[in-house]
């Protein structure tokens, strides 16, 4: 139904800069929602931000450092990481959730990107 690709993972030092992009292919489904999840080692998979319906939100260990964006002409989420810390060191998953055709919802994610802050 929808694919999603990431990339602009890496490694960075503290206090630096990554910007993520995550685009959907596909046919036959609308965006409602993107988002970005992180899953370090030993930990759950937890939501960093997400934006739907022209809203946003942010965990409490990003907000004021990262930003969400869409383009919506290119069916791509951004997200824009400043001031990392070695803590956001995890795999960065996006996620869609979509509406086919036929009125179905349904949860895509993306293969991951690494991102390593080291201090």
């Amino acid at each position: 139904q929808v694919q999603l690709v990431e990339s602009g993972g890496g490694l960075v030092q503290a206090g630096g800069s990554l910007r993520l992009s995550c685009a959907a292919s596909g046919s036959g489904f609308s965006i409602n929602s993107m988002g970005w999840y992180r899953q370090a080692p030993g930990k759950q998979r937890e939501l960093v931000a997400i934006t739907s319906g022209g809203s946003t939100n942010y965990a409490d260990s990003v907000k004021g450092r990262f930003t969400i964006s869409r383009d919506n002409a290119k069916n791509t989420v951004y997200l824009q990481m400043n001031s990392l810390k070695p803590e956001d060191t995890a795999v960065y998953y996006c996620h869609a959730q979509t509406t086919s055709w036929s009125q179905r919802r349904f949860y895509s994610w993306g293969q991951g990107t690494q991102v390593t802050v080291s201090s």
